[in-house]
């Protein structure tokens, strides 16, 4: 093991490693079957956590870990591991080195599409399953983690599982959130069978290493025809909530310069996100995607008004710099409507930088395949971001078809795939059994 943790090579054999009836595994057939569980009326997934049909996915992959050859197991998060022991090797201090995982999350957007999160952790289970059958037991464990929660998508918070993992978040900082229903986090991981009244496990544990495999949920792979992206670092993004407070009112009655409308003060504000956000220029993102009003009714003055804020950019001073402009607008506008502003930050994740012995061995394993890359920032925040500092950390990238995702028609041809599981593949091998 060298000082990053990862992997001594002996120097003694660099011949690529043949990948015995690879074209065999059936991956695409497995990404089918796992999107039955969440399948919506429109034809994608929806899997929110703790949600029925993310229970009964997870379950169901916890059997299927066990049908192939991996020891399964969740903790009290409700993410889930398929072990594939090693035998046991220490290293030089006489220390058993820790595991080396691949993995991604189970749930998804609403109304999502199979291969988002899906991809990384089924590639991960059949490879483990591929190793073990034509390799037999590793030096050193290998695991896949089907991670509970990335995306956000239930409650204000995203990252849980990478985060109640690396330890960066307690239940007790999330708990009393709530979803749309009014269900609080406490609850839903109750419900689920998880939290710290179960008998599994807590989530917090360390890694040796964590790889993760998914698709770009972007257009350059595609638009410069490569088959693998190298992710060099991670956005870093800032989530809120803003609320703008008004006074309901009449709306045949009340002259438009008499009214406090929350709605119209928060329409000019979405309108300043994205001036702001032209106005920094690439690569920085701000989007709204979410607004709701209160009373809601058609001959009212909204009282009230909620919308979402998310900005990214891979350095973490223009996210703020960005954020402070229009908080101003914000404020700003607030006076002049005579209207009342709050807001409440949901997520603060800073730009990562991916490790760079980890993106060298990526490169070499493509040069081996004979497969062409690029190295890439993300533009999407992913579990690695999380675990990167708590660990050496690398994400490889497939293409996406036209670039679409978070939506039904997310589409990764199985070609595209099958390389980025081969890749996969000799990774793990090198890590799992080198010498």
């Amino acid at each position: 093991m060298n000082e990053s943790g990862v992997y001594r090579s002996s120097g003694t054999n660099n011949a690529p490693l043949p990948l015995p009836n690879v074209e065999q595994v059936e991956l695409q057939a497995m990404l089918d079957w796992l999107s039955t569980y969440g399948a919506d009326a429109q034809g994608g997934v929806t899997r929110l956590l703790y949600d029925s049909a993310w229970c009964e996915a997870q379950g169901a992959l916890a059997a299927k870990m066990q049908e192939k050859g991996l020891s399964p197991e969740f903790d009290q998060s409700g993410n889930l591991y398929g072990t594939l022991k090693g035998e046991g090797e220490e290293s030089a201090t006489g220390v058993e080195e820790l595991p080396v995982v691949t993995g991604s999350h189970m749930d998804t957007v609403v109304y999502g599409g199979k291969y988002d999160g899906a991809y990384g952790v089924v590639a991960g289970v059949l490879a483990l399953e591929y190793l073990q059958k034509h390799f037999g037991a590793p030096k050193r464990t290998l695991q896949v983690v089907s991670l509970c929660e990335e995306e956000g998508s239930r409650f204000p918070f995203a990252y849980w599982g990478s985060r109640s993992i690396t330890g960066m978040t307690a239940l007790e900082a999330v708990e009393h959130l709530k979803d749309q229903d009014g269900v609080t986090f406490a609850q839903a991981i109750r419900d689920a069978g998880f939290g710290p009244d179960s008998a599994y496990r807590p989530a917090a544990k360390n890694y040796g290493a964590f790889i993760e495999l998914h698709i770009e949920q972007g257009q350059v792979l595609e638009r410069l025809g490569h088959s693998i992206g190298v992710v060099s670092d991670i956005v870093g993004q800032k989530r809120f909530s803003i609320t703008v407070s008004g006074e309901a009112n009449h709306a045949g009655t009340t002259p438009m310069s008499w009214r406090k409308d929350a709605l119209a003060g928060a329409a000019e504000m979405i309108t300043a996100v994205r001036n702001i956000a032209l106005e920094a220029g690439e690569p920085l993102v701000a989007t709204v995607g979410r607004i709701t009003a209160d009373p809601g009714v058609g001959n009212v003055v909204a009282a009230r008004a909620v919308f979402s804020l998310d900005i990214r950019h891979i350095r973490q001073e223009s996210i703020d710099r960005c954020w402070q402009d229009m908080l101003q607008a914000f404020s700003r506008i607030a006076a002049e409507q005579q209207l009342g502003l709050d807001w409440e930050e949901h997520l603060s994740v800073t730009p990562i930088p991916m490790n760079a012995e980890m993106i060298s061995d990526i490169q070499d394993t493509c040069e081996q395949e004979q497969l062409s890359y690029w190295l890439m920032p993300s533009g999407a925040g992913h579990d690695s971001q999380i675990f990167q500092p708590a660990c050496p950390t690398a994400m490889i990238f497939v293409p996406s078809q036209d670039g679409i995702s978070h939506n039904p028609l997310e589409y990764t041809a199985e070609a595209d795939l099958m390389h980025g599981f081969r890749v996969l593949v000799r990774l793990l091998y090198k890590y799992g059994y080198g010498s």
